[in-house]
């Protein structure tokens, strides 16, 4: 699942640098920007972000990537190796959190398109846990996290790498509400690009799986102790 050499770098990046001969520029990014946990300036950034891209990918390698955002510090940094976001109901499907239970090397991408136009890469090992799970080890965490909901789970993120993302290409954004009535006449989100669902079923089983504990995967080694806390 993992072939990575030692040190920063797959094996593909090393290939790919010997061929183009950047192997020498290279490894001045690897030596001053390649963190192997969060740094002070790292962790004050995350604090700051109101928005991360995630990367998975199951154990056949198929990737996903997927995008979260909340109030600022959302994602939170529990210390310099560990990070914590929240995750809610959605639309059932858990395509990335399915991703971690099965392989669980996680990406982060933070990026600030307001102020300094710069973005943070962190890589790392994940697991997910379940709400009540979280609290019991990280009780200090906010019980209202976005939108006066309650998380159903949390990706439980250790950190390997941290980097930064340049800002040659990050465009620049401003903040701003959502126009009042601007998308008044678009379909729904569950109807924006397929045909609309056909009436429910009021007559299927529902499933009945929150209460339930989580499944358990091969990296389940990575389970959280109290000592963590």
């Amino acid at each position: 699942m993992n072939n990575r050499p030692a040190g920063p770098g797959s094996a593909g990046e090393r290939l790919l640098q010997s061929h183009l001969g950047t192997t020498d520029r290279a490894a001045v990014f690897y030596d001053r920007q390649v963190q192997p946990q969060l740094t002070p300036m790292m962790r004050e950034f995350v604090r700051q972000q109101t928005m991360v891209f995630l990367s998975t990918a199951d154990a056949a390698g198929n990737c996903d990537t997927g995008f979260r955002a909340g109030p600022p510090g959302f994602v939170i940094d529990l210390d310099a190796d560990t990070l914590t976001y929240p995750e809610y109901r959605g639309n059932g499907v858990h395509a990335g959190n399915g991703n971690i239970l099965e392989n669980p090397h996680l990406g982060l991408l933070f990026i600030d398109f307001t102020h300094h136009h710069i973005g943070l890469h962190v890589n790392g090992r994940a697991k997910v846990v379940s709400d009540a799970e979280q609290r019991s080890v990280y009780p200090h965490l906010p019980v209202d996290t976005a939108q006066s909901r309650k998380p159903a789970l949390w990706v439980h993120l250790t950190v390997d790498e941290a980097y930064v993302q340049c800002s040659k290409y990050i465009p620049h954004l401003e903040p701003a509400p959502r126009p009042r009535g601007a998308t008044a006449n678009r379909p729904k989100d569950s109807d924006y690009f397929v045909a609309p669902a056909p009436a429910p079923d009021h007559g299927r089983p529902v499933g009945h799986g929150a209460g339930h504990p989580l499944p358990v995967m091969e990296h389940e080694r990575l389970r959280l102790t109290p000592d963590q806390a």
